[in-house]
């Protein structure tokens, strides 16, 4: 029986994430945790955040699967004219060609999970965009203070 290797080539927690502003009057804000560049793959994985009422802009993508986990507070996601309502816990997961945009209605900053798989120039758009901090706020959303285990 051949041994198994693990190998785990990049570590990352939130204090390392590049955080970009795509367009000047963007009101979401992307922090990238893997992408082609950091990770050598084909993926883009990173915590977008989304400021109140604020929004990305309608999108779509040619074959790009999109997934969203929404990890605090409250928003709606579109998609090819349906809409539907998404909170804390829930999965949204967008195909290829559908015209989608998530929207924050909540009360507070929604903070999502976002995955594209493969890349298709996502990682490369997010970070021709303007560089910008997470604040406290986000450290505390993201950061191992509010984690279930101890560290």
């Amino acid at each position: 029986m051949q041994a198994t290797k693990c190998v785990i080539p990049v570590i990352k927690s939130p204090k390392d994430y590049q955080t970009y502003r795509i367009s000047p009057d963007d009101s979401n804000r992307l922090a990238i945790i893997f992408d082609s560049i950091n990770a050598n793959t084909s993926l883009t994985c990173c915590i977008e955040i989304f400021d109140v009422g604020g929004q990305t802009p309608p999108n779509r993508h040619q074959w790009a699967v999109e997934m969203f986990f929404v990890l605090k507070g409250e928003g709606v996601a579109m998609c090819d004219g349906k809409s539907v309502k998404i909170q804390a816990g829930d999965s949204l997961l967008v195909p290829p060609t559908g015209n989608h945009l998530i929207k924050n209605i909540g009360k507070s900053r929604l903070y999502t999970l976002t995955v594209m798989v493969p890349n298709e120039d996502f990682s490369e758009l997010i970070r021709s965009g303007i560089p910008v901090e997470l604040d406290a706020e986000d450290m505390e959303v993201l950061g191992r203070s509010n984690a279930l285990m101890p560290c």
